[in-house]
């Protein structure tokens, strides 16, 4: 035995449990306000921040030099004073923006609260359905994803498909499956006010926070508790001129069968953009923190959730090839990678 390696190993051990914790204690942050209350303030004493944030002291003491420790708040011996240096608040009290990244670390504890159920699936098969989410989890989600579908969704990635944006300018049906929260549904009726939007999911706690989504911005997005199936069911629905799916394909039970209806809802000359987190075909190319990332994420929630309805489990780290291979397989006749810059995901426009 190398002792040597035994050693490196054994600070990767250290170095994985203070990152795990570490993520807890900013998730306390975010969720407190402790980041927002230190933003721009310069250099603080507890005292300072304690007061500034209405928080117990006791806690917000400990809280201060974890984050020390662990190098997100830098800290001065002398003056014994904490500051969050301003690149760190650009990413964790900028709430609501595209580059907000406070939304990960609430899915910290949502992901981990399942971890003994999917350890006892490994064992008994099944998972862990996405109704044990919770109110949490729903309020998670929402807060990973909202800042970038508010603020890029239109301006930016549908810029890449100018045909669309003329279609929808001037009207058009929009159909967002997996609507979740409603934001991306929001971004389109707003930057569409001329067309019709509907989101769809079969999750009803998930479809009344995104009526209340809408609601606050004051839109005509319009929502339903309801799967692709039973929206094909309804006599009265007519294809939409485009359909999205963001970052759920790989959460569908039968994602085969969801994609050819999918198909079906789409005009002949309809797109259907397709939002899946960025990975690589090949797991030796996967050998990295966005990927590891993802296919905890896959573990804890995206494949659980399928393989608890009997589903098949696909997971969130599929790649491209096996992404557009499952898109022709559901009859598109055309399906192109997008041309879109993102840190996290991959872009798919396919066509009939």
């Amino acid at each position: 035995m190398d002792k040597e390696k035994v050693k490196a190993f054994s600070e990767r051990v250290f170095a994985d449990m203070s990152a795990s914790l570490a993520s807890g204690m900013v998730y306390v942050g975010v969720k407190t306000g402790l980041f927002r209350a230190m933003e721009g303030q310069g250099a603080m004493s507890c005292e300072q921040v304690v007061e500034r944030s209405g928080l117990q002291a006791r806690y917000v003491e400990e809280w201060l030099k974890g984050m020390v420790a662990s190098e997100y708040l830098q800290y001065d011996p002398a003056q014994q004073n904490y500051l969050l240096p301003d690149e760190h608040a650009f990413m964790l009290a900028s709430d609501d923006t595209d580059h907000f990244a406070g939304g990960l670390y609430a899915m910290i504890p949502v992901l981990l609260a399942g971890a003994p159920q999917v350890a006892e699936a490994f064992k008994t098969g099944g998972g862990v359905p996405f109704g044990n989410i919770g109110e949490e989890g729903i309020l998670a989600l929402d807060l990973l994803n909202r800042g970038a579908y508010q603020h890029r969704f239109v301006s930016y990635w549908m810029q890449s498909m100018p045909g669309v944006v003329e279609r929808l300018e001037v009207g058009g049906r929009a159909l967002d499956v997996g609507c979740g929260s409603g934001h991306v549904s929001t971004a389109l009726a707003t930057g569409f006010s001329r067309a019709q939007v509907l989101g769809i999911d079969p999750d009803a706690a998930s479809i009344e926070q995104a009526r209340k989504t809408a609601a606050a911005a004051q839109c005509g997005a319009e929502f339903l508790a309801v799967t692709t199936t039973g929206l094909l069911s309804d006599a009265s629905i007519e294809p939409f001129e485009f359909i999205s799916a963001c970052d759920c394909v790989h959460d569908f039970p039968d994602p085969l069968a969801t994609l050819r209806e999918i198909r079906q809802l789409l005009t002949d000359d309809g797109t259907f953009l397709v939002i899946e987190p960025k990975v690589a075909d090949r797991l030796e190319d996967n050998v990295n923190s966005v990927s590891t990332m993802f296919y905890g994420f896959s573990l804890f929630h995206c494949m659980t959730q399928s393989l608890a309805v009997d589903g098949c489990g696909m997971g969130a780290c599929a790649g491209p090839e096996q992404t557009q291979a499952l898109l022709k397989e559901a009859g598109f006749g055309s399906v192109e990678l997008l041309p879109i810059k993102s840190q996290v995901n991959l872009f798919y426009a396919a066509r009939r």
